[in-house]
This record gives structure tokens, sequence and C-alpha cells, in this order.
């Protein structure tokens, strides 16, 4: 931890300014989580008032995930090299800024601009909250705790983002916009008077050809994925922006391995640990994004819920998850991340196969109930552990980068994992919505999504695998170190 940071982990007891700090930066990135969601139960009144086409409609989800997912590594970075501090104060009030001002406009495309610019602000929040706290707590069992509370926001923040719109939108979907803007504020202010100054380590320059091309490569990467199933995976334009993609990153690639100041220090990829959470990661999230996907268009078009009523159909996942991740520390620190994210994804894989069997005449108590259950105690288990993981044995001066990449993995691999079950459910439904021929396409869409999560599971065991292994050479070597005094 660098020597300008004040805060002491190292009593049980944490002070009120501790607590301040992590429960400042953990309400933003809930925000982060939040916004995603609080717009989309509101689309069809935007539609209404605004008059947009439904591939307009699109981008207002679209865009705000594009500057998201697509600016992830840099801003990690960056909170790495001019300052976490300032960069998470600069990036809320960005954040702040951009929400008032998406309550405000009567355009639809200065209101998909808001959620450009709304994403991109987050991209630089995220990984500066997560770093804020991996540097100010120790490694070990005070940082396994805060980051275990960091995911309750987190993690509770796009099920209570369903619960708010469906509220909100009653009033008026701008309220949805607008709900944003005195939280991210009251945040801003707290951030500023609780967040010790930390002295950031430049190693004397900047690679600006790597920025630039790191940052294009990954727009350009999530904008393909996102625009494929619009599109189609085929079309010309696909290929050619999967192409050109491709081209950048591997451009990017070539400048960090000859960059003296490389913006991404490609050895940190050896990690096996780091590796094993980033792809772990994008394939729990890219399975999870779908499957919420999927049971909100069941619910509201196949059994005939309200947007209301969906949103509190994912309730109990969202109380799980609040409740139980600030408690699940002691469990990580006896069983080791590895064993607890297996946990977590067994838990997923058995909710997504368990939801299979749904029809047209399916109650919630005996189809649906079951398997959130389920997703809230995988999300709990899960959650925290790949935070915790990717974080733990990197240095301070890339924490910001190691959070980048871990939230640049989930949020590129609920893209990936959204465009895939989009373009199965579209398939094979058809297009058309009605009860029949959208259950033609749900249990594809299902067997997929129960696809990535088994990937998930694969990636989960070789942790626990490799753990074991670990700890079998731990306990020859202990005799031996024994026998030698």
């Amino acid at each position: 931890m660098s020597s300008s940071v004040q805060l002491s982990t190292s009593s049980t007891r944490w002070d009120a300014r501790l607590w301040g700090v992590l429960l400042t930066v953990s309400v933003v990135v809930g925000l982060d989580a939040l916004d995603v969601s609080m717009v989309a139960v509101a689309l069809p009144s935007i539609q209404a008032e605004l008059g947009l086409s439904t591939g307009a409609l699109q981008w207002i989800i679209s865009a705000y995930v594009l500057g998201y997912g697509g600016l992830l590594l840099l801003g990690g970075r960056t909170a790495d090299l001019l300052g976490r501090r300032r960069v998470f104060l600069v990036a809320v009030a960005v954040f702040a800024l951009a929400s008032l001002l998406g309550g405000l406009v009567d355009d639809g495309a200065l209101l998909i601009a808001t959620r450009f610019i709304k994403g991109l602000a987050a991209a630089f929040t995220a990984p500066a909250a997560l770093s804020i706290i991996t540097t100010t707590f120790h490694e070990g069992p005070a940082r396994n705790r805060a980051i275990s509370i960091f995911a309750v926001f987190g993690a509770s923040g796009y099920s209570a983002g369903l619960v708010f719109s469906g509220l909100l939108t009653q009033v008026g979907w701008r309220w949805t916009f607008l709900l944003p803007v005195p939280i991210a504020l009251a945040a801003l202010a707290a951030a500023i008077k609780l967040i010790p100054h930390y002295q950031p380590q430049t190693g004397g320059g900047y690679d600006f050809p790597g920025a630039i091309t790191g940052a294009a490569g990954s727009l350009l990467l999530v904008f393909a994925v996102v625009e494929a199933p619009e599109i189609g995976w085929a079309a010309p334009r696909t290929l050619i922006s999967f192409a050109l993609a491709l081209a950048l990153l591997a451009t990017f690639v070539f400048i960090e391995k000859r960059s003296k100041h490389p913006l991404l220090r490609l050895g940190i990829l050896r990690s096996g640990p780091l590796a094993r959470a980033n792809l772990g990661g994008a394939t729990f999230f890219g399975a999870y994004i779908g499957f919420q996907f999927v049971v909100m268009l069941y619910l509201q078009n196949v059994l005939g819920w309200s947007a209301l009523q969906t949103a509190l159909g994912f309730l109990p996942a969202a109380l799980i998850v609040a409740f139980g991740s600030p408690r699940i520390e002691p469990l990580i620190d006896r069983l080791g991340t590895p064993r607890t994210i297996l946990a977590g994804v067994v838990a997923h894989v058995i909710g997504y196969a368990l939801f299979l069997r749904i029809d047209e005449s399916s109650s919630y108590a005996g189809s649906v109930l079951p398997s959130m259950i389920l997703l809230g105690i995988g999300f709990m288990l899960a959650f925290s552990s790949l935070n915790i993981q990717a974080t733990n044995g990197i240095s301070d001066d890339e924490q910001g980068l190691a959070g980048g990449l871990l939230n640049t993995s989930i949020q590129v691999g609920g893209a990936i994992g959204l465009a895939v079950v989009t373009a199965v459910l579209t398939g094979n439904s058809g297009g058309a919505t009605g009860p029949a021929a959208l259950l033609n396409g749900l249990a594809p869409a299902l067997t997929v999504v129960t696809g990535i999560a088994v990937i998930s599971l694969l990636v989960a065991l070789s942790g626990v695998i490799g753990l074991r292994k670990a700890e079998a050479r731990s306990a020859i070597a202990e005799p031996e170190f024994a026998a030698a005094e």
C-alpha cells in the first residue's frame, strides 16, 4: 500500500473513516450496476415520447455497454497512472452530469450520447473503486471482508434497478435518469472528504499509442458484439468490425511488448489465479446476463406479468446476495477462492438446468423460485471470490489494471453471452413474440445458457485442481523442511 495512505486495517475493528471509504466507493459501483438495468423497463415509454425506432431504442442500452465494456482497461490503468482518487472523483462528477442531461433532453440522439458518456464514466469509476479498496485494506481477511461488502452493492445494484425502474416508470421515464444524480453527488462529496490522497506510480512515462489502439480495439469489439444480433453475425459490417477490432488489439499487444511504460504489462497475464478469474468471470456473467434476458421475456410474454411483477420476481436472488455477501468472508478464508467460486458456479449450473422445465403453465414457486434461490447463492459465493482472486498477489501500482481486466472480462463476457442467447432465441422463435413461438426459442436459448455455465464450471474446476496440487506440494515440503532443521 502506498505510504501516502493514512488509513490502517491492522485492527479487527474499522474506524468510521475506513467504513466511510468502503461504503462510498461501494455505493458508486452499485449505482453503476443499478443504472444498467433501471432504464430497461422504461424503454417503451421512452420510445412513445421521443418517437424512436426499435434500432435506436436498443442503443439506449447498448451505448452504455459500449462505453463501459470498451474502456474499462484504459480506465483501470489510468487510475494507476494518474491517481485512483483523482480518476474516481472526476468520473463520478461526469456520471452525475450525464445523468442530469439524460433526464432533460428531448432528442433521441442526445439521450444515446448521454448513455455512452455514463458508460464511459463507469469504466473509470469501477476499476478505480476496486483499486481504492484493495490498496486501503491489507491482503487477507480484512480485504476479503471489504470486497465481500463491496460485492453486495455491485451484485444487488442490477436487481434493485429493475425494482426502481418498475416504480419510477409509473411516474415518468425521466426519473430513471434523474434518480442517480443526488446519489452520485452525495457520494462525490463523501469521496472528497474521506478518500485519502494516493501517490501515483507512473514509472516515468505514458503509453499513448497503447492507450489509443487498446481503447479503439476494445470499443470496436464491444460494438461488433452488440450490433451482431441486429444486423447478422455473417453480415459484411459485422465481419469487418471484428476483423478491424482484432487487428487493433493485435497492434496493441505488439506495442505493449516493446513499450518502456506499457499500459498493460503482459506479464500480469501469466498469473494463473488472475487468468482463471478473468475467464471464469467472462463465462459466469455471459451465462447470467443471457439467463436474465430469457427470464424477463418468459415472465412478461409467456406468463403475462407486468414489468414491476417481473422485477419483483428477481428479488429473492437480490436479497440472498444482499444479506449473504457481507457474511461470506469467513468461508472464503477457510476454503479459499477456488473452492467458493466452484460452489457458486455449481449452484448456477443447477439453477439454469432446472429452468429447462418451464412451459406455458409453470408456476413461479415451483419452476422459477428454485432457480432464483440458486442464482442468489451462486452469485453470493462466486462474485466476491472472483474479485478477491483477481487482485490477490498483485502489486499496489497495478491494482487498477487488475480491476479493469476483471471488469472488462465481465462486461465483454456478458455482452457476448447476451448476443449469442439473443441470436439463438430469435432464430428458433422466428422473431415472433407469442407465448408458443417464444417457448420454442426459449428452450434452445436456455440450453446455450447452461452450456456457457458449464464452461465456467470447467474453469473453476481447474482452479480447484491447481489449489490441491499446491497444497500437496506444500504438505510434502513441510516435513522435509522440519527434517532439515
